[in-house]
């Protein structure tokens, strides 16, 4: 039964805590929009990257539901390994091979499920934090010969609309003490020390480039300081588990 498919994750103990933690939580909340996050709902998700939980968080800002998804016991533990993931529905729903967001959460979640422990957050900003219909505006852009930084911009935006404020909360909310941060953007690094989270490692997760993706990785790579080891400009053969290598920050 579902019920006993998670032998190493969170305890009933703990998820009670957890939940009573939370209920009446009420901060000033962080970041830029003083968003404060609580936790709603946890319940068991098997899934075929592994046994996983699902926390389901509300937050007092906006309508966004944030979520994390858990495997093992990751309360008050140190070194735990995160994956920070933007909501992407062309790539994580659809398999766009315009970004490689979709390969990014594939991968994250298999390495996720196959060590002790982990978590992947899963960001409501969609479109690098510029929304849905904004987003595919922003394609049509780059069909004109935009990059993808020039279009945000074009359309009145920022280059990055993102925030990792929701996120830092999120950690703090699961009681974990120190991560290891699975990532190619630096921003990600700055954003987590700067709101409190102990950063121990980065792990990166390069995706081989595809000829519809490798113009848009050479962008991330040039243009946003994503540390892709210059892989847009280099012809791999594809694998099924991308390039995985462990290195301190």
């Amino acid at each position: 039964m579902v019920k006993n498919l998670q032998h190493n994750g969170l305890t009933k103990e703990d998820i009670k805590s957890l939940l009573e933690d939370n209920k009446e939580h009420a901060c000033e909340g962080i970041g830029r929009d003083k968003i404060c996050v609580r936790i709603e709902a946890i319940a068991n998700l098997p899934s075929k990257y592994g046994q996983f939980q699902v926390v389901a968080f509300y937050n007092n800002s906006d309508n966004k539901e944030h979520g994390a998804l858990i495997h093992g016991n990751v309360v008050d533990q140190e070194d735990v390994i995160l994956r920070l993931h933007s909501e992407c529905v062309t790539g994580d729903v659809f398999g766009s091979l315009r970004c490689d967001c979709h390969d990014q959460l594939v991968t994250a979640l298999r390495t996720i499920g196959k060590m002790k422990m982990g978590v992947l957050i899963y960001l409501r900003q969609e479109g690098r934090g510029i929304g849905f219909i904004n987003k595919i505006r922003a394609y049509a852009l780059q069909e004109e010969g935009l990059d993808t930084k020039e279009a945000n911009i074009a359309l009145g935006f920022h280059d990055d609309e993102r925030d990792y404020s929701v996120a830092a909360h999120i950690i703090k909310s699961l009681k974990i003490k120190s991560v290891r941060l699975m990532t190619n953007n630096p921003q990600k690094i700055a954003e987590m020390k700067q709101y409190g989270i102990n950063v121990t490692e980065r792990i990166p997760l390069i995706i081989p480039p595809n000829k519809y993706n490798r113009f848009y990785l050479e962008t991330k790579e040039k243009k946003f300081g994503h540390l892709l080891e210059g892989v847009a400009g280099r012809f791999q053969e594809q694998m099924d588990v991308p390039l995985f290598k462990n290195r301190k920050i």
